[in-house]
């Protein structure tokens, strides 16, 4: 694993997999650009050395493939640590569904990788407080052009529990209203909100500290769907089989990485008056409209010598957000399977956005069995934000998007296998009768039988005897060769 950003760009230069790029270039809409169309060619990390009113330089598309998406996590493919996870838990079986809420927990405390302080760090080589502390020295990027300012759109935003005292580690994106002061875009689903209120009830300011950078497996953490109760540098820890370094920010109590590249310490206070966040151009690729959210005061920022700031964008899918998401997608799939075990597998298809459209495959035991399945998602986490869940069979690769819609209009009557309800609904859902709360859809995809109601035969999937694919096998190439000849 890597105990720095710069380790990771070292072996990223000698893959091949890094652009450094020195001319000037603007923080406002250009590097964006750059960066998207980078993106959509399936193109390397980006660093921008000479960022115009800023001497740091700029990361974008660190995580924007799954080769670099991987080595980040320090694996060769995410479903590894999903495989991690399965095999512990095979190891002791929970029994009833307490044990199974609780088990994820247990199995972090089993890898002996909790967070460790230390006195000394990296991020504190240099410190800035009162109005040295200014956000004007960070290259803070300008998305879209419909965009409400500069975001900060990849902060490991750090709170505390007042109560039970256990860190959340989220990724908020943060609007810089001036050299001092930031949104803090809280959905009212995440953790920091839930934090955010029981400061509210105490009126007490909450302290906030922001990490950016650092060993890229912190970056991924805060991103996961992770219970309550588990701190995400915990999860990291995990992760990479070594603890997260943590030391004390310098004017609050929170502990923040001792590796991170940068620190913004500061605080939230839940009496002052909301302030207009957005427009922002979203990961739904359309603009999350402008709404109000709590203000982030600035009370001091950390940082290494030579600090890098990392940044991405997020727009009309697919974007690096997805490959987070994706890793999201197979590391978690082992734990949907502790609840659900005749999940085969799921796939969130990047034009679905992660919530939008959910493919699922299950081994279908009864009548009805897929209409249990997707209720029981719905009560999962955060996937009770799911807009559509599409449940199919289980020889179907629902990772292949084209395969799983082709069967699935194929193998429905609407009427019959449609069904709706209602429930909670992502913030960014444009879409929605209310905000927050609107109308879901699953679709049974499944083989129907006489208990459904089907009386009919079902007929087969078409495919060729294997002895004849064996045959064509032998001498195809030399036809492709052949073929390829033609076109010259």
């Amino acid at each position: 694993m890597f105990n720095s950003v710069g380790e990771f760009l070292e072996i990223l230069k000698k893959q091949g997999e890094l652009l450094e790029i020195d001319r000037e270039v603007n923080p406002y809409l250009e590097i964006s650009e750059i960066s998207h169309r980078f993106v959509n060619n399936n193109g390397p990390a980006l660093l921008f050395t000479h960022v115009k009113g800023s001497k740091i330089p700029v990361l974008q598309n660190l995580f924007a493939s799954e080769k670099r998406m991987s080595l980040a996590l320090g694996i060769s493919h995410p479903d590894e640590i999903g495989d991690r996870i399965r095999n512990i838990y095979k190891q002791k079986a929970p029994e009833g569904l307490a044990d199974k809420l609780t088990l994820f927990t247990t199995l972090l405390e089993a890898a002996k990788y909790p967070p460790k302080s230390v006195k000394n760090a990296p991020v504190q080589d240099v410190i800035l407080k009162g109005k040295d502390a200014s956000l004007d020295l960070l290259p803070i990027i300008t998305c879209w052009p419909k965009d409400g300012g500069p975001y900060f759109t990849l902060p490991q935003v750090i709170t505390e529990d007042p109560e039970t005292g256990i860190r959340n580690v989220g990724m908020y994106r943060m609007q810089k209203y001036d050299a001092y002061t930031t949104g803090m875009h809280w959905q009212q689903h995440k953790h920091g909100a839930s934090h955010f209120q029981k400061y509210r009830q105490l009126k007490k300011k909450m302290p906030v500290s922001v990490a950016l950078g650092g060993p890229p497996v912190l970056t991924y953490a805060s991103t996961a769907p992770l219970p309550e109760n588990i701190d995400e540098y915990l999860f990291a820890g995990f992760i990479q089989k070594s603890p997260v370094r943590l030391i004390k920010s310098v004017t609050n109590d929170l502990k923040v990485p001792a590796d991170a590249d940068i620190i913004i310490e500061g605080y939230v206070d839940p009496e002052e008056d909301f302030r207009m966040e957005g427009p922002f151009g979203d990961h739904t690729g359309f603009y999350s409209l402008e709404d109000l959210y709590p203000v982030f005061h600035v009370t001091a920022i950390t940082m290494r010598k030579n600090p890098v700031y990392p940044s991405t964008i997020v727009g009309v899918p697919p974007m690096e957000d997805y490959w987070l998401g994706y890793a999201t997608e197979r590391i978690f799939l082992p734990l949907a399977q502790m609840i659900l075990p005749e999940i085969r597998d799921y796939h969130m298809p990047p034009e679905g956005v992660f919530h939008n459209l959910v493919f699922v495959s299950i081994r279908k035991q009864y009548p009805g069995h897929a209409f249990k399945v997707m209720q029981g998602l719905w009560g999962l986490g955060l996937l009770m934000l799911a807009k559509v869940i599409i449940i199919l069979d289980d020889d179907v690769d629902v990772r292949n998007p084209s395969e799983a819609w082709w069967v699935a209009l194929n193998h429905i009557d609407p009427k019959r296998d449609i069904l709706f309800t209602r429930g909670p609904v992502d913030d960014l859902d444009h879409a929605s009768q209310l905000p927050s709360f609107g109308s879901k859809m699953g679709i049974d995809a499944t083989r129907k039988g006489p208990g459904e109601g089907f009386t009919r035969r079902w007929p087969d999937k078409i495919t060729m005897d294997q002895s004849i694919i064996d045959t064509v096998s032998t001498y195809f190439d030399e036809l492709k060769k052949k073929s390829n000849d033609l076109k010259k």
